[in-house]
């Protein structure tokens, strides 16, 4: 459960810190293994497909890239928790209530009394003849985010007792460019962090470029921070647009420090290069796209999950294009993996049967599986009243989770 911020009053924590609340009935909380850090916010979603002007109603979710991250990392048997600030309004309990269902450790979130939780909407192409319509399998998203809670986050974060013990505990510290964006505090905040070495603990930094935050920034403050982490993700595209080339190799040039340099060439090949140069790539599956916000963040999960598991390259870099193919074929920024045995088979099969492997929103095809797979069931559903035999993951089992 989050702890926050009162009203103003003497006594009261500053604005910005969380204060203690009493403990929430249940069993032993596990210490997160990864901690992701960075801003979410509210996503109005439409009721149809087609331009904004032509959407008569909006359905309320929650998105951001660090949060996806530590939610589909849950997903995957990896305890996450979810370090960031949000405005003391409905929105930001939303977005705690969501995180928490998720299995994702909120604890340590401030809720700010005086600045509001960020929003956006989501924009969705279709079929409709529009001029203004993107188009099928496209979307767009439009951010209300300037002078958010999130906005306000600073090296002071360090020193908060809840953040400061996630932070000493975890063994995985995921962090985006995004962050270094939304203000000179927070790009100060991501400095100390990358700082702040630790044996034992890996840091992940996704580019995540987002023009529209650059307008009134300068972006040269990236390169340095996207050095200093031991794990590296940019997309090919992306990184042409920030860099002026998306090379794999060229970009380990300019980035020599990460131990390894992933660059996602979008639904072609995702490419591992490590220090030395040597280099492991592995193609893409077919997917069936319904959308695809968020696929970069679910390959992140899944890349990382590998990683925190010890599997070897390919599989991690398997399981990472496994998570983006589910959250392509699905609305919203979160996805479902297939069970445990799927997961096991189409981490293992041959570069043929991955090759011919394709994902749908109805399921998978492969000639590793016997006949097409649905996604998992969720912990809502598994079981009737919302309670599930077996609380781990389907994923996670596969991977060897407790």
């Amino acid at each position: 459960m989050p702890r926050q911020d009162a009203a103003v009053s003497p006594g009261t924590p500053p604005p910005g810190r969380p204060a203690a609340a009493p403990p929430a009935p249940g069993p032993t909380p596990v210490t997160p293994v990864a901690v992701c850090v960075g801003e979410s916010m509210a996503v109005l979603l439409p009721d149809r497909p087609g331009p904004l002007e032509s959407v008569e109603s909006f359905r309320l979710s929650v998105g951001g890239a660090e949060s996806n991250v530590a939610g589909a990392l849950a997903a995957l048997g990896v305890p996450s928790a979810w370090l960031s600030r949000v405005g003391d309004d409905g929105f930001g309990r939303r977005l705690l209530g969501e995180l928490a269902a998720r299995g994702v450790d909120v604890s340590a979130v401030a809720v700010d009394p005086h600045r509001p939780t960020g929003l956006y909407l989501k924009e969705v192409g279709g079929t409709t003849g529009d001029r203004h319509d993107l188009g099928p399998g496209r979307s767009r998203l439009h951010y209300h985010r300037r002078g958010s809670a999130a906005a306000a986050l600073s090296p002071a974060l360090l020193a908060d007792p809840a953040a400061a013990r996630l932070l000493a505990g975890a063994r995985l510290l995921h962090l985006s460019g995004i962050t270094a964006a939304l203000s000179d505090d927070c790009l100060a905040l991501l400095r100390a962090l990358l700082a702040d070495r630790r044996p034992g603990r890996l840091v992940s930094f996704d580019l995540n470029w987002r023009p529209a935050l650059w307008r009134e920034r300068d972006p040269s403050v990236l390169p340095p921070l996207l050095d200093a982490a031991d794990l590296l993700l940019l997309g090919a595209d992306e990184a042409e647009t920030a860099f002026g080339t998306g090379d794999p190799q060229e970009l380990r040039r300019r980035f020599p420090s990460p131990a390894t340099l992933v660059v996602k060439d979008a639904a072609r090949l995702v490419t591992a290069v490590g220090r030395d140069g040597s280099t492991v790539g592995e193609p893409a599956l077919a997917v069936e796209v319904v959308e695809a916000t968020g696929a970069g963040d679910a390959f992140a999960a899944g890349y990382l999950a590998g990683t925190v598991r010890g599997l070897d390259q390919r599989r991690r870099l398997r399981l990472g294009h496994l998570s983006a193919a589910c959250a392509l074929t699905a609305h919203g920024d979160q996805a479902e993996l297939p069970p445990a045995a799927v997961v096991t088979a189409l981490l293992d099969a041959s570069p043929e049967d991955w090759a011919a492997t394709r994902v749908s929103a109805d399921g998978i095809v492969s000639p590793v599986l016997s006949a097409p797979t649905a996604p998992a069931l969720t912990a809502e559903t598994a079981a009737p009243g919302g309670g599930a035999a077996d609380p781990r993951p389907a994923a996670a089992k596969a991977l060897g989770a407790p």
